[in-house]
């Protein structure tokens, strides 16, 4: 990647070995990486940097990781990834609340932590860049929401729109069921061992495939997850 196209990422975190850590894997994946290691410093590299993705620590010497992120969310909308080292409900729903896209768990795997950023970079290439998509058959219009197969409209619900937005921001990649699930229900640890990705992939199978029963644009990967078929994509 060349050095003027590479992304910046702030890291914000008061321990010196995780931010060593996060840095030398994310500049490996192609990224610029900066850090500071207080919120009030991180504000201020928001001001002057302006990255493309902060990684927020909860946990901060001077002000906490939600005031911190509240404060970056009165001036930008950078996207923010909230790492905290607790795993309650009540942390990850004020984190999201505040603006974080999305949240990681202290100890984290640092493909994880990739995948992540990845994820949460490629949402919003297409909320800015695209208002409308067309992929293997399947068109959608980003702002209306509205998703078509063919000619017909097709209803979804939230959940699928966003199982579906999902998929096709990852094209011919296969994604795990652990991957889908944190994605879609990254608030809740309701569905942690439940079958509920395979239910909401079956579900949206059947009102985007001809045959549900032989899929051709959501293939399973056996052992792993599934994979959204986009060899004919086309953007619109």
């Amino acid at each position: 990647m060349a050095e003027a196209q590479r992304q910046i990422i702030l890291v914000i975190d008061d321990d010196e070995d995780i931010v060593k850590t996060i840095k030398g894997n994310l500049e490996l994946d192609g990224f610029e990486v900066i850090s500071a290691f207080n919120g009030l410093g991180g504000i201020e590299k928001v001001k002057q940097h302006r990255p493309d993705l902060i990684i927020l620590d909860l946990n901060l010497p001077d002000i906490d990781g939600i005031k911190a992120c509240q404060f970056i969310r009165r001036e930008f909308d950078f996207p923010i990834i909230m790492l905290t080292a607790r795993d309650g409900v009540a942390d990850t729903v004020l984190g999201l609340q505040c603006g974080a896209d999305d949240y990681i768990v202290k100890p984290f795997n640092a493909l994880e932590l990739s995948a992540r950023i990845k994820a949460v970079l490629k949402r919003l290439e297409r909320s800015i860049v695209k208002r409308n998509y067309q992929c293997a058959g399947i068109a959608i219009d980003f702002k209306s929401r509205q998703v078509k197969v063919g000619d017909q409209p097709v209803q979804l619900t939230k959940t699928e729109y966003e199982l579906l937005e999902l998929f096709i921001s990852f094209p011919n990649e296969v994604l795990s069921r652990e991957f889908i699930r944190q994605q879609i229900w990254r608030d809740s640890n309701l569905y942690k061992h439940s079958r509920t990705v395979d239910v909401h992939v079956q579900r949206l199978r059947k009102k985007l495939e001809r045959d549900p029963n032989r899929p051709r644009r959501i293939v399973t990967v056996a052992g792993v997850g599934y994979k959204f078929q986009a060899d004919a994509c086309q953007d619109a």
